[in-house]
């Protein structure tokens, strides 16, 4: 089964407490090979809205992402940008440590507490507000708003 962004964390600790203790690198590597593998973005996606009981189709609503890319997303067409996982992370409902686990699951770079577009996005996770309140927020703020930093997707 993939893994979540809620079970995550444990899985994490326990993987640098092995490497720590494994006589060497080679030997960690051979030996949690199959928890190492990050799992695909799509369908991590896919088994995250079977675990909060999501439709697609609610999910791409309430992130505010259009709907064929979206979909071209959950099929594993495309690949996400930053802003696309963080506004997926908003319709699913995430929180903050959540969303950072999505990102690093599209190898996307976390949110830093020290940019203030970072600042805004994460405070509106923190806070369960909804991805159009998030968009307010930083318009306030005269931050790029999500999904307006991307030129090629």
């Amino acid at each position: 089964m993939e893994q979540t962004p809620q079970s995550q964390p444990s899985i994490t600790k326990l993987l640098l407490e092995r490497l720590f203790r494994a006589p060497d690198v080679g030997t960690y590597l051979r030996d949690n090979a199959q928890h190492i593998e990050m799992p695909l973005f799509h369908r991590f996606i896919c088994a995250l809205c079977e675990e909060l009981s999501l439709s697609r189709a609610a999910v791409i609503a309430r992130s505010d992402i259009p709907r064929n890319y979206a979909y071209q997303l959950f099929n594993g067409i495309r690949k996400p940008s930053r802003d696309k996982v963080i506004q997926l992370a908003f319709g699913f409902g995430l929180d903050v440590e959540s969303t950072q686990e999505l990102l690093k699951i599209a190898r996307q770079a976390p949110l830093y507490p020290k940019i203030p577009r970072d600042i805004v996005l994460l405070r509106c996770l923190h806070e369960k507000r909804t991805v159009w309140e998030a968009q307010n927020a930083l318009d306030s703020m005269g931050l790029t708003l999500l999904g307006r930093e991307e030129k090629d997707d």
